[in-house]
């Protein structure tokens, strides 16, 4: 376990002082949950801290750097940055390290966008409360900021996605549903974006709605990669 933990802080480019918080950040739920914890040592409440110190780093950053933005523009791209998808893909290396359950690791929680979201949002919760503001910001400048003219697509992604479609040799673009999973209460659907009739992403969610989003952005980075 110590060599796993000095492994994650030298990807995320923080050492922690107190490494109880580090462990802290990564410990789902499910775990404290299967090995009898008490529930407050599960990483929600790093979580909702980290949530805060997020959005205040990403509001004051959007601010500062496009002064030309209303209010409705910034707060559009503050969302797509701070969203469930942005943070998950962010949060992909954390993964690996996870405290989680056996049941949620064995049906795909490291993976999960929800899960990884929540670890990344707790672990900015910690290095707030291990090194202060400045180091949580700095580690939000590094690995949320980057690429952020790509990221602030998602919020629009259908409608951008559209646009370009249109302005291409075949305007046929549709999303076509090709699984739905899981419970009622927790249901996971998978979608393709399909234009001329060929899949160009696949995108998963908690909605149907979520997951063309999803599929619609992907395939606006690839059509964006391809043009270059």
């Amino acid at each position: 376990m110590e060599q796993t933990m000095r492994e994650l802080q030298e990807r995320i480019g923080y050492t922690f002082r107190r490494q109880e918080l580090l462990k802290s950040a990564l410990m789902h739920s499910s775990y404290t949950n299967e090995t009898h914890l008490p529930k407050y040592k599960c990483n929600e409440r790093l979580e909702f801290l980290g949530d805060a110190v997020l959005e205040v780093t990403i509001s004051d950053y959007v601010f500062r750097e496009y002064p030309g933005y209303n209010e409705g523009r910034l707060t559009k791209l503050r969302s797509s940055l701070v969203c469930e998808y942005t943070l998950a893909i962010c949060a992909r290396e954390l993964g690996k390290y996870l405290l989680l359950s056996r049941g949620e690791d064995a049906t795909g929680g490291r993976e999960r966008d929800s899960i990884l979201s929540d670890a990344f949002e707790a672990l900015i919760g910690a290095i707030y409360l291990d090194g202060g503001m400045d180091r949580a910001r700095t580690f939000i400048h590094t690995h949320l900021l980057k690429d952020v003219e790509d990221k602030s697509l998602f919020y629009d992604a259908k409608t951008i996605l559209q646009e370009m479609v249109q302005a291409g040799p075949d305007p046929r673009l549709e999303y076509v549903l090709t699984r739905e999973a899981g419970p009622d209460h927790n249901k996971e659907f998978t979608v393709e974006a399909k234009i001329g009739g060929k899949t160009y992403a696949i995108g998963k969610g908690k909605t149907k709605k979520g997951a063309e989003q999803i599929a619609a952005y992907q395939t606006i980075l690839l059509l964006k990669k391809r043009r270059r």
